[in-house]
C-alpha cells in the first residue's frame, strides 16, 4: 500500500500502430462511418414513430415496421462492425480495445432479436411490444454512447483534429 501521492494509472492506447493503419486502410472504417449515421437517423424517425403510438394509439403499423428495419439496420452494422474487428484487432468480436462495448452490443442485439421473434410468434400485444422496441431503444443509446467515448478517445490518442477521425467510426451500435 502506498502512501503519499496517487499513483498514475497507465492506460493501454487504443489501437497499436499496426491497428491504427489497418483501421485507416480498411474500407469497412468507412462502411462503418456510413451506416452509424444511417441507422441512427432510423432510430430518431421509429423513436417518433414508437412514442406517438404509445400516447394515441395511432400509426402501429409505421411503428412496428419503423422498429423492424431499424433491427435489420443493427444487424448490418453488427455484421459488419464484427468485420471491421476482425481486420482490425484480428478477431470478430471481443477485442480488447472495444470489449465492453460488445457486451453491451449484445444485449442490445438480444433486445432488438426479442422484438423480432415477439412480433413474429404474437408473443405479446402491440403496447408491450412498444415497450420492448423502448427497452431496446435505450440500451441501443447507452451502446451508441460508448462507442461515440471511444471515437473521441482514438482521436485524441491521434492528436487529430475533430473533423479528422470521420473515417475512423468505429461505431457498431
Amino acid at each position: 500500500m502506498s502512501i503519499g501521492r496517487p499513483t498514475a494509472s497507465i492506460r493501454q492506447p487504443l489501437y497499436t500502430a499496426e491497428q491504427r493503419r489497418a483501421r485507416d486502410e480498411t474500407p469497412w472504417t468507412l462502411v462503418q462511418g456510413v451506416l452509424a449515421p444511417v441507422q441512427f437517423a432510423i432510430f430518431l424517425v421509429s423513436l417518433v414513430l414508437v412514442v406517438r403510438y404509445l400516447a394515441t394509439g395511432e400509426g402501429q403499423f409505421a411503428a412496428t415496421q419503423s422498429v423492424v428495419v431499424k433491427t435489420l439496420a443493427l444487424y448490418a452494422i453488427m455484421v459488419t462492425g464484427a468485420i471491421w474487428e476482425k481486420v482490425v484487432f484480428g478477431r470478430y468480436l471481443f477485442a480488447p480495445a472495444f470489449f465492453w462495448e460488445d457486451v453491451f452490443s449484445m444485449l442490445v442485439l438480444a433486445l432488438h432479436t426479442a422484438y423480432l421473434a415477439a412480433l413474429l410468434f404474437g408473443w405479446l400485444e402491440p403496447h408491450a411490444l412498444m415497450l420492448l422496441a423502448l427497452a431496446a431503444y435505450a440500451a441501443y443509446v447507452v451502446n451508441a454512447a460508448q462507442f461515440i467515448l471511444k471515437l473521441r478517445m482514438a482521436r485524441l490518442e491521434s492528436g487529430a483534429p475533430a473533423n479528422r477521425d470521420a473515417q475512423a467510426m468505429e461505431f457498431a451500435p
